[in-house]
């Protein structure tokens, strides 16, 4: 896998996937009273902090972006 995040790109998308996965459980919002709501917030979660983990997002790839120096 190529590297293509930077690390303010990585810090950003690590709160956002904690955010994500601990909303549904813990922020009593009535829009995650649904279960397709919650799902896809813990799918969107988990999918952000394994870009922030492996520092590669395909999509990056695909669109021959890069945030990183390197």
């Amino acid at each position: 896998m190529t590297v293509n995040v930077g690390d303010i790109d990585r810090m950003i998308r690590s709160t956002l996937g904690i955010v994500l996965l601990a909303l549904p459980f813990i922020g009593g919002m009535a829009v995650f009273d649904s279960l397709l709501a919650t799902i896809l917030s813990v799918v969107v979660g988990l999918v952000m902090l394994g870009v922030a983990v492996t520092r590669s997002c395909p999509l990056y790839t695909v669109l021959g972006m890069r945030t990183c120096k390197v």
